[in-house]
């Protein structure tokens, strides 16, 4: 088992319009036996996808697109694989592809497969069924650029209420709290 898995860089580059600066990033282990739409979900639950009812696509460096083939989406001319059958182990050291989720507001990824492959259980402590981010950084942006429960785009933004208005579970937590913490004590 021993270093046999591919460790994949995964950078949002951009979304919704906009490209995003610092880039956020997330680090997967994956196997040579999954497939990219393994790595699809692996990057979708990383990035805090939570409507996936949209299009998605994986683009090589070949320019053969990897998607959930659909006559309405193919592009004349263009190589075409099912990504639900293509695996992983067609990927080689420093190759870069692109993922991009929703087709529609487009939020594209460039991919790095790392040029050495890991061990799971060295790198993560386990081995998992599919692929799993190991590392990350940056904040991720909400699909819909959401910032908070409710929001539609136009209303301001809600006050902050502070730690009052939670229940009193934890400590400066509950009615009559203030934002202002106490020093922590160290372990």
């Amino acid at each position: 088992m021993a270093r046999t898995w591919l460790s994949i860089r995964v950078d949002l580059i951009e979304g919704h319009g906009e490209y995003l600066w610092p880039r956020p990033g997330r680090i997967f282990a994956a196997a040579r036996s999954h497939t990219f739409a393994d790595l699809a979900d692996a990057i979708d639950d990383a990035f805090a996808r939570w409507d996936r009812s949209h299009l998605q696509e994986f683009t090589l460096a070949s320019g053969v697109r990897l998607c959930d083939p659909d006559p309405d989406w193919q592009i004349e001319g263009e190589p075409e694989e099912d990504f639900r059958r293509a695996r992983l182990s067609r990927l080689r050291p420093g190759e870069q592809f692109a993922y991009v989720f929703d087709l529609g507001d487009n939020w594209a990824h460039l991919c790095t497969v790392g040029s050495s492959r890991i061990d799971p259980f060295e790198t993560l402590g386990i081995q998992p069924a599919k692929p799993l981010p190991y590392w990350g950084w940056g904040d991720i942006p909400d699909q819909y650029r959401r910032r908070w429960d409710g929001d539609d785009g136009e209303t301001p933004m809600p006050r902050d209420p502070g730690p009052g208005n939670l229940p009193p579970l934890r400590p400066m937590w509950g009615p009559g709290e203030s934002r202002t913490r106490p020093p922590l004590t160290p372990l």
